[in-house]
């Protein structure tokens, strides 16, 4: 109990300006590991750049914060009470960004805090363990799947037996998801969510179809769980 509290209320360390400027050129050097390698495994379509540059400063900035306020109680107070005026309505859409965003700031208060060896070993075993995420099929249940879309005519009982070939033959599974008419009424379009044998068979599929000269629009849109629309 004693400990605990001489960590708030113990004697502030005397900063120099060359601890100050180590501790901030520290946290930019490891939050800047974090952005090389997000940046590297990053999968999605709203890539944001400013978003790169808000990991760098924002650990940067609460390092400065985390030494500005050092052991002071009454400081640290005054401080959140500042920080609670303002108010951050930019939106984070995936939890993954976020989370390197909070590594980056876990960063700076390891280094304003004066605990460089925890803030260099943290960047070095979470930055590999999101390269292992990113080059390994952890998590992942959708591999080979896609959306595959085609009409053909309406009460063809052959065009419905090759589809049914067709689908077995380069699928390991398949679901009808939905069919509707098409050319008033002397089409059916059919929708099927179908999972490939092999990544190469996606061509070969498409090709099948069109090779049967009963199917038209044949369109095969492959999807990625990673990738959000």
């Amino acid at each position: 109990m004693i400990d605990a509290l001489s960590m708030f209320f113990g004697p502030q360390p005397v900063l120099t300006p060359a601890l100050v400027a180590g501790n901030l050129v520290l946290s930019c050097l490891l939050s800047l590991v974090f952005a090389l390698v997000y940046q590297y495994t990053f999968r999605g379509f709203t890539y944001s750049r400013s978003y790169i540059h808000t990991m760098v400063i924002g650990s940067m900035v609460t390092c400065m914060l985390i030494m500005a306020v050092g052991n002071n109680l009454a400081r640290g107070m005054g401080i959140l009470g500042t920080l609670a005026i303002i108010r951050f309505r930019t939106p984070v859409r995936d939890p993954r960004d976020a989370m390197f965003l909070f590594a980056c700031l876990g960063v700076g208060i390891s280094c304003g805090a004066g605990m460089p060896l925890v803030a260099a070993m943290g960047t070095g075993i979470i930055n590999l363990v999101a390269l292992f995420l990113h080059w390994t099929p952890f998590a992942s249940r959708r591999e080979y799947e896609g959306m595959l879309r085609f009409t053909m005519p309406a009460q063809d009982d052959q065009a419905e037996r090759d589809v049914q070939d067709i689908l077995v033959r380069y699928c390991s599974s398949f679901y009808l998801l939905g069919m509707r008419d098409a050319e008033q009424g002397n089409c059916l379009e059919f929708s099927y969510q179908v999972r490939l044998l092999d990544p190469a068979y996606q061509k070969d599929l498409v090709e099948a179809f069109k090779q049967s000269n009963r199917f038209e629009d044949v369109v095969l849109l492959m999807q990625r769980t990673t990738i959000e629309l």
